[in-house]
């Protein structure tokens, strides 16, 4: 049966960050916004989760778990037939999420006021999590060119000064939308080699990649680098299981799983993650292709839509994403402050959106909007941005 991505379903008053706290923090109403914020999916999961809860539910006990080989396994399968890279159920370390994973990771390998480095402008939660765990965040700006990001690994080896420990990577790039190439992946693990770095590699849009472009896990571009690599998955951008709270930690190296494993669990007695949220994402991962084929035919008309609408608006500019349903738009040919463009998208067209300043340098002039909704709203978005930007036309 076919996933219909243009239903209407209605996420107020179901708890939803996306939806239900828009207004109290853009002053933007649920009732006649548009929400374009919080990276999650307004579509329903495929059926085989919807099966794998009513099971659940039909079965009716829901105490403690202690067996998560299926949904190892699941994982297995899903890696080696969508991005033919092998990996073991025992290089797996799980948590309660990718933002508790990238905690886990920063606590495993580096101490208090050292160096974590990241490619910015990126997800605005990097900078959270590495500020709260008292480390110090090191921002290597990206270089654009031609309309796309690039890594300046010569810039960011001049401004070392020997205190860094580790690489946070993001690989799609969130919110540039970039898939980075072999060689640019073999260029940063020279580097982490160089300047004995470990590389997290943040993964989790890896199957939302366009056609005409091929994501490459770093673990198999660069096996060489697995000594010091964490690769970090999860179903819950692929599938919009985010609500799950769960992620996994790929570590092929032993020594180096030791350590993470060693760091997790002191977390949660020891126990991962929930048990309803793995039979979901165990289920996703064992029948959801045909319904991410079609999804992703889906957001790439979206991305259309909203990338040739905005480049009509005289003054802005939206990056040509080849990946993930985040599209990156810059305001600076508009000659306006970032308070005056901010204040036209969300109070005269009344559109969430993520403020770019957060992401990190670089994105001052930018904001950042998710397309993973059913296509009226993106046609209705893209006239919204052309009236209230009309007076630049």
């Amino acid at each position: 049966m076919s996933a219909n991505f243009d239903e209407v379903i209605d996420r107020v008053g179901t708890h939803s960050s996306k939806w239900d706290t828009m207004e109290a923090k853009y002053g933007v109403s649920p009732k006649n916004g548009i929400a374009m914020w919080v990276a999650d999916m307004d579509f329903r999961a495929p059926q085989v989760v919807q099966d794998a809860l009513a099971g659940a539910l039909k079965h009716g006990v829901h105490g403690y778990f202690g067996d998560d080989s299926e949904y190892r396994a699941a994982l297995v399968s899903w890696m080696k037939r969508r991005h033919q890279w092998d990996v073991q159920p025992d290089w797996i370390v799980n948590a309660t999420g990718l933002g508790n994973a990238l905690s886990l990771c920063i606590r495993s390998f580096s101490e208090p006021g050292e160096g974590i480095i990241v490619f910015s402008p990126v997800y605005h939660a990097f900078a959270r999590i590495i500020n709260t765990t008292d480390r110090r965040i090191v921002e290597s700006e990206l270089a654009q060119r031609d309309g796309r990001y690039y890594m300046d690994l010569d810039a960011l080896a001049a401004s070392l000064t020997g205190s860094e420990k580790m690489i946070i990577f993001c690989s799609p790039h969130n919110p540039g939308g970039r898939v980075w190439s072999p060689d640019e992946l073999r260029q940063l693990a020279d580097f982490c080699e160089q300047y004995d770095l470990i590389l997290v590699s943040d993964e989790v849009h890896n199957d939302l990649v366009y056609k005409g472009y091929q994501h490459h896990v770093l673990a198999r571009a660069v096996p060489s680098i697995c000594h010091r690599l964490v690769t970090l998955v999860a179903t819950t951008k692929t599938f919009n299981l985010a609500g799950c709270m769960i992620g996994s930690m790929v570590v092929s190296d032993h020594a180096l799983r030791n350590r993470l494993a060693h760091v997790a669990a002191a977390t949660a007695g020891g126990r991962s993650f929930n048990r309803i949220g793995m039979l979901m994402c165990t289920a996703a991962w064992q029948g959801g292709d045909a319904w991410l084929d079609e999804l992703i035919d889906y957001l790439c008309e979206n991305k259309r839509i909203f990338e040739d609408g905005v480049e009509k608006i005289p003054g802005l500019r939206a990056m040509q994403i080849e990946a993930t349903y985040l599209c990156w738009v810059d305001f600076t040919n508009t000659g306006m402050d970032r308070e005056e463009f901010t204040r036209r998208v969300e109070q005269v067209a009344q559109i969430a959106v993520n403020h770019g300043n957060t992401f990190g340098a670089g994105g001052d002039t930018f904001l950042r909007f998710n397309i993973a909704c059913r296509r009226q709203l993106v046609i209705e978005a893209v006239n919204r941005l052309t009236r209230a930007f009309s007076d630049l036309q």
